[in-house]
């Protein structure tokens, strides 16, 4: 009986699961794109402030674990409680050549949710870091 619970609850969307209080960042999807590889990136803010500014240092790497590049990725504003997507473009980059990100720090941060607890997840074949 315990299985088909979990079960059920691993098949629900994200969005009618419980969120975990923070901040999460999830890797949605690499699209190839003119010499670039698109990041695109679904943020949730499960906190009751919002935040006005959220400037996180990311770093890429390639399949063997070297550094590709560090990246800031503006993330800008994150309402309480509603999902924004944020997408970033990685100049002279290969979608295919990235074996994982990392989350390195956080440049800037403005408004009330600052101090909440960060998750990263990845729904792609790339590891994301936090």
């Amino acid at each position: 009986m315990r299985y088909s619970v979990l079960a059920i609850l691993f098949a629900l969307p994200l969005e009618a699961q419980e969120m975990p209080a923070g901040l999460s960042i999830e890797l949605n999807a690499l699209d190839q794109v003119d010499g670039a590889c698109r990041l695109v990136f679904v943020a949730r803010n499960a906190t009751d402030a919002d935040i006005d500014a959220l400037v996180l240092e990311t770093v890429a790497f390639d399949a063997e674990g070297g550094v590709t590049g560090i990246s800031l990725f503006d993330f800008a504003t994150l309402p309480a409680d509603l999902p924004r997507v944020r997408q970033f473009d990685l100049p002279g980059t290969a979608c295919d050549e990235i074996g994982s990100l990392l989350v390195n720090g956080v440049q800037a941060c403005e408004g009330g949710a600052c101090d909440a607890p960060l998750s990263v997840g990845s729904r792609t074949g790339v590891e994301f870091l936090g």
